[in-house]
């Protein structure tokens, strides 16, 4: 089992580096970042909170930090024209010598679309235009030339040189829509991921396996990832205050003997990698700390 960190964009480029660099010098698989451009909120009320933005970041993680897999999580497709997405995702993956995955969603945080003027649309037309932008990007990441033509988008005779140093960079789809979002999965997906519980993910997973028997697709070749927020240690009255989270939650409360069951029935309901956001890992020592003792006391047991 694979296992990832992804720090917030809300934290300072010193601590993102820090951490990145500390989980790849630690035996981490992965480091994730968000595509946001500003604090999360209740209406389209743009909200003030300095948020990096997402391709610089990764840019700069693959120049600095060796090894590890790294990947937007993920990158909507509102932001930028696909074919320039696939010209950014060439470059970053020449950049880390093949070790980009490309996150793509189909967008949803609604006051950073009004506040920047980027079309949003409803939930029928973020998805189709997300179906648009996938094909587009699959094509100029593994074809000499691109073609097409949709509603959203248009591409013509396009190149995409140079190519990524992968032969087939995966493009990981994210989202747990059952109906669209997953059948594009399915299709188009080297990866798939949502935020689940295990429950959750093993119905997901399901779901997955059914639209990959639509699409004549074996499910096997799909990685299967996901996230909770973790809230870990070896005090019990740290912990005591911690448990009360609504019932279903994406979140791994516990010791790490508790923790390691949870990751457990991941792996069991078909997770091939966990990610860990730093979201709830407090302050910036603690958040090294928690890092290295899920390493040392949940990860190596699925290594």
């Amino acid at each position: 089992m694979r296992f990832g960190i992804w720090p917030s964009p809300q934290r300072s480029w010193e601590e993102i580096l820090e951490l990145a660099s500390h989980c790849e010098a630690t035996g981490w698989d992965s480091v994730y970042f968000a595509d946001h451009f500003m604090p999360n909120g209740q209406d389209a009320t743009p909200l003030d909170g300095d948020t990096l933005e997402c391709w610089s970041v990764i840019a700069a993680l693959a120049a600095t930090v060796p090894r590890v897999t790294l990947s937007p999580l993920v990158t909507s497709v509102t932001y930028r024209h696909p074919a320039v997405l696939a010209k950014i995702a060439s470059a970053v993956d020449q950049i880390s010598g093949g070790r980009l995955v490309l996150g793509v969603g189909a967008g949803w945080q609604e006051n950073e679309h009004a506040a920047y003027g980027i079309e949003l649309g409803t939930v029928k037309e973020r998805l189709d235009r997300f179906e648009e932008a996938v094909q587009i990007l699959e094509s100029l990441l593994h074809e000499p030339r691109t073609t097409f033509q949709g509603r959203y988008f248009s591409v013509s005779d396009a190149p995409n040189q140079p190519v990524p140093v992968q032969d087939r960079l995966p493009i990981l789809i994210g989202g747990g829509g059952e109906q669209r979002t997953m059948r594009v999965a399915a299709r188009h997906g080297d990866q798939w991921n949502s935020w689940t519980t295990p429950d959750v993910l093993a119905h997901k997973v399901r779901v997955l396996h059914d639209r990959c028997e639509e699409a004549k697709r074996d499910p096997s070749e799909i990685h299967v990832s996901t996230q909770a927020l973790l809230l870990l240690s070896t005090d019990e009255s740290w912990l005591a205050e911690r448990r009360q989270g609504g019932a279903g939650q994406a979140a791994i409360v516990g010791t790490p003997s508790e923790v390691t069951d949870i990751v457990g029935r991941y792996a069991e309901a078909g997770a091939d990698e966990l990610i860990i956001p730093d979201f709830t890992l407090g302050s910036r020592a603690r958040r090294v700390e928690t890092c290295d003792l899920f390493m040392e006391e949940v990860a190596a047991h699925f290594r």
